[in-house]
């Protein structure tokens, strides 16, 4: 009984990892793709291939934001910035400030998340809760909890936006960089390997500093409220 229990709580469990995994598919994989198809296949320009492959994203964002039916702090943070420099760009016509642009919206972002970290109002909390809390409304209560009571608790989700916020700005810098000293070529697919390896980075530190040690609050949260239950 045990293990069917389990198993069907990690099959509901895997669908929200997924859901958080397929934005970034999106964003990397296929702009990446259709910049280097447009190219080849079709001969465009280096500026029309790299307006054609954010095309994309930019729908997938407005799509996310109107399936919600709610307006999202996150999602319309990128939107904005996302259609405010593509115009630019094209208004500019200059294939590296296109890359450029993307370093601009990892800019903006990461000093967004960073003073709604300091405000108190973490904006990454929303997309760390489905890995902490994985679907069950005891850690989702415990987390309430811990989120009022515990001043621990608040530093760690503090810190976990603060580390997100740092990452975002450092990967800025090197493509900013990389946009005006590489070939434009080199940094389409160099640009997204940087993005990639900040996620990395990003996953690592703010699970050590932050992700883990507010799980293990929930968990020893739940056990308290489960022994005070069977005492009462």
């Amino acid at each position: 009984m045990t293990k069917t229990t389990n198993t069907g709580s990690q099959n509901k469990q895997q669908p929200g990892v997924l859901a958080n995994l397929r934005p970034l598919v999106v964003d990397v994989a296929v702009p990446l793709g259709s910049y280097y198809f447009l190219k080849g296949a079709f001969g465009t320009s280096t500026f029309a291939a790299l307006a054609w492959s954010s095309v994309v994203p930019a729908v997938r964002t407005v799509w996310s934001v109107l399936q919600e039916r709610r307006v999202n702090a996150f999602a319309g943070l990128v939107l904005l910035v996302n259609v405010v420099s593509l115009a630019l760009s094209f208004v500019s016509g200059d294939p590296r400030l296109m890359l450029a642009k993307d370093s601009g919206i990892s800019s903006v972002i990461g000093i967004a998340i960073l003073v709604s970290a300091v405000l108190g109002r973490p904006m990454m909390t929303e997309g760390l809760k489905p890995f902490i809390l994985k679907g069950d409304p005891a850690r989702e209560a415990a987390f309430e909890r811990l989120r009022s009571g515990s001043a621990a608790f608040r530093r760690a989700e503090r810190m976990y936006s603060l580390v997100w916020g740092g990452v975002l700005l450092a990967e800025c810098v090197v493509r900013i960089v990389g946009a005006y000293t590489l070939p434009v070529d080199t940094m389409v697919w160099l640009g997204s390997v940087v993005l990639v390896s900040a996620i990395g980075i990003g996953i690592v530190v703010s699970g050590g500093l932050a992700a883990e040690p507010m799980a293990r609050m929930i968990t020893a949260e739940n056990g308290v409220r489960r022994e005070v239950a069977v005492v009462a």
